[in-house]
């Protein structure tokens, strides 16, 4: 039985086409060529080209034979009913085209030709013949980045004195052709700086710096980058990457933004598997399947928090509605995060660029349909303790089905859970019972599936680089950007799975690797051979994170609270800010200060309030999967740094501690400033010239010694060599 919403955009015809020329003058005189005249003209470009909007095709006989979401558009038994005539006179709340009704004179023609039988005149594109979408014909499985991981033969080059692991000889073996030569080794302050950053999110103290500069054993910088590796403060800034990733935040969003309570458990059961080097395979079948795996244990509970990071409404107006957007936010992470393809463009059709049909979106979808506690508290026992987790369980049987249009209203056909067809071509089989998810964990981390390893082994690139060898880290497909390195991609995804999927081997691997240890100064030919820096001729350089701008801040002012874990902290936030808000300041019960000076991963996440500094500086989206962190430069950022309270705050503690520690020495203060936010001695004529600027502050603006000495120390806090790494 056929639908008929009183829609302009109504089922298979929604032809919502743009103004178009009419047909022209000299128009065939048969009326098959001239039917086909119009479809062409007025329909093609939503229902034959790059869309196919309703599942209805116009560009061939069978085609509108079989229709689209509401039936066959043309029924040769019975003309007269056909769903195209009743679009094209505006009946039955069809309208085709929604812009306004055609010609009569083509209406005419087009009843005509259906009259006829629909003849169709030269050749036609066959319309699919089962029950579920025809896969795009963009890409194949043995095309890049579909096909099986194989380890590439590590190339020759001639710089193998430069080389000191195989990912250095991928990098030259693209720029020895161009007549590249890579740059020079960064020194040993640089080094320091960008490995401590790198790895745990903060500044190198002066002491640390100067022992790693006075090292002379071959070995200094092996061992720096293993004590960084091995300091708790590692899974802080790592575990925030994740975090990134899977939308992390603490509360639902919309109207209210309520909390999610205890929902902090999982963002330290994220820092102490990065801290603890969990397996990567570990990592990803206790979030989508620690219930099934372990009922009983915490740790497990805890990490299926990853079900409940997303928005949720809490007072849905269309409950089947809200519930689908919730499982699709679950299927576009799981998608975008493990797989690195945008399986979510298929939820109302076919993917319009990569090899995904719509059926594929829901077969991933009816892995989770069945998952509970979104609304709930789930309490595990560890010892005599009860301890209280936001977790998800699996809870009923229920029927996956395909959705037209992705609308709850409109079931299509009843699929079963299953993967992306074009990574496993129909191999791996899963039930529909209890274990579905735990088979697809596992199936996320075997050597069938060409993506997990890829696109782990690129995003550790991309944070240790700045860029990812795959540019757009979340995906691979033809949405996305090519490849710049493949063959070393593929090799770093080999040596992860080979590892034993262990990311701190890999962080090893490539850090003491020779491309890593490069200048970011890039030489002449490089700048006019590859501006981009394509191929890695430099080290990019590299501006600090949001939560790296304020927890330096915090450090070199000395107040920096190591405190790590439990419940989120709420800084204090300026009224103005707070006023912006519906019911200003609920929800944000501000700390002391010694709290409030812990490190930002620890900050509380509220989706409609952010801490300003974090904000201004490009902290992450948390409505969606945030794989890069783009760097924007704007007015606000520098107005913020001057003239915010937070900054002016440090600002003062950062000249307190100067002047505790070098009294009465100005020079002093002046070289203990710029080592603490930038890691080196400044020369004997910067000294001078901050020396003379302090005492302009005091002798031309009539500053106190205190007061002028604040404005310097709000000056080094807002220098480039402060805010940038390399």
């Amino acid at each position: 039985m056929l639908v008929r919403p009183t829609l302009r955009l109504a089922g298979g015809f929604a032809m919502a086409l743009a103004a178009v020329a009419p047909v022209g003058a000299q128009e065939p005189k048969d009326v098959a060529a001239r039917a086909q005249n119009i479809l062409t003209s007025r329909c093609l470009k939503c229902h034959g080209g790059e869309k196919t909007r309703g599942g209805l095709r116009v560009d061939g006989r069978e085609s509108l034979l079989k229709g689209g979401e509401l039936g066959p558009a043309v029924d040769p038994a019975t003309p007269a009913e056909s769903l195209l005539l009743k679009a094209v006179r505006y009946e039955d709340g069809l309208e085709m085209p929604p812009s306004g009704k055609l010609p009569e004179a083509e209406v005419k023609t087009l009843a005509e030709w259906v009259a006829a039988g629909a003849p169709w005149s030269g050749e036609t594109t066959p319309a699919p013949t089962s029950a579920e979408p025809a896969k795009p014909a963009v890409a194949t499985t043995a095309s890049w980045p579909y096909r099986q991981v194989v380890r590439p033969v590590v190339p020759t080059v001639n710089g193998r004195d430069w080389s000191r692991n195989p990912i250095d000889a991928f990098i030259l073996a693209q720029l020895e052709p161009a007549k590249l030569a890579p740059a020079p080794e960064a020194d040993r302050r640089t080094l320091i700086r960008r490995a401590t950053f790198d790895l745990i999110g903060l500044p190198p103290t002066p002491a640390e710096v100067e022992a790693f500069e006075a090292d002379p054993a071959p070995d200094a910088y092996d061992r720096l980058v293993d004590r960084l590796l091995s300091s708790p403060q590692y899974g802080e800034a790592w575990g925030r990457h994740w975090l990134d990733l899977v939308r992390y935040a603490e509360t639902n969003g919309y109207e209210r933004d309520a909390g999610k309570p205890y929902i902090w458990r999982y963002r330290d059961y994220v820092i102490n598997a990065f801290n603890n080097d969990k397996s990567f395979d570990r990592f990803i079948l206790e979030q989508l399947a620690g219930d099934e795996i372990a009922p009983d244990s915490v740790e497990e509970q805890v990490a299926t928090g990853f079900y409940r990071l997303g928005l949720w409404d809490d007072e849905p107006a269309d409950k089947p509605q809200a519930r689908y957007d919730t499982l699709d936010g679950i299927v576009s992470t799981v998608g975008q995060v493990f797989l690195g393809m945008t399986v979510n463009c298929a939820r109302c059709h076919d993917h319009k660029k990569d090899p995904i049909p719509q059926s594929d979106y829901y077969r991933l979808l009816a892995f989770f349909i069945d998952m509970g506690g979104q609304d709930g508290l789930a309490t595990s026992k560890v010892g005599p303790e009860a301890v209280e987790v936001m977790a998800a369980r699996e809870r009923g049987r229920a029927e996956a089905h395909v959705l037209l249009r992705g609308n709850p209203n409109l079931t299509g056909p009843k699929v079963e859970p299953g993967v992306p067809g074009v990574l496993d071509n129909g191999q791996a089989t899963f039930g529909t019972g209890s274990g579905k998810r735990r088979a697809l964990a596992e199936w996320l981390a075997d050597r069938r599936n060409p993506m997990t390893a890829r696109v782990l082994a690129n995003r550790l690139w991309q944070y240790h680089f700045g860029r990812g060898l795959v540019p757009s880290p979340n995906d691979f497909g033809s949405l996305g950007e090519p490849s710049t390195h493949p063959e070393l991609l593929d090799w770093l995804a080999s040596e992860l799975v080979d590892g034993g999927w262990k990311i701190k081997r890999m962080h090893r691997l490539i850090m003491l690797s020779s491309a890593y240890r490069m200048s970011s100064r890039p030489s002449k030919e490089a700048l006019a051979k590859d501006p981009g820096n394509q191929k890695f001729q430099h080290f990019p350089m590299r501006r600090m994170t949001a939560e790296e701008v304020r927890d330096s801040m915090l450090a070199v002012a000395g107040v920096l609270n190591p405190k790590a874990a439990g419940p989120a902290v709420c800084p204090p936030i300026p009224a103005e800010v707070l006023a912006g808000q519906s019911q200003p300041g609920k929800g944000w019960k501000v700390a002391s200060p010694e709290e409030s000076a812990r490190r930002s991963v620890y900050v509380h996440i509220k989706r409609s309030l952010a801490l300003p500094i974090l904000a201004t500086h490009d902290a992450a989206d948390t409505d969606s999967s945030c794989p890069v962190r783009y760097t924007t430069t704007v007015p606000t950022q520098a107005l913020g740094l001057l003239n915010g309270s937070f900054s002016n705050e440090q600002a003062e503690k950062l000249a307190d501690r100067l002047a505790a520690g070098n009294p009465g020495d100005l020079a002093g203060q002046v070289r203990r400033a710029v080592l603490l936010t930038t890691g080196r001695e400044p020369t004997a004529d910067e000294t001078k010239r901050d020396v003379a600027f302090i005492l302009s502050l005091r002798e031309e603006a009539g500053l106190s010694e205190r007061a002028a000495l604040v404005q310097y120390a709000l000056l080094s806090l807002n220098a480039n060599a402060f805010l940038y790494i390399d």
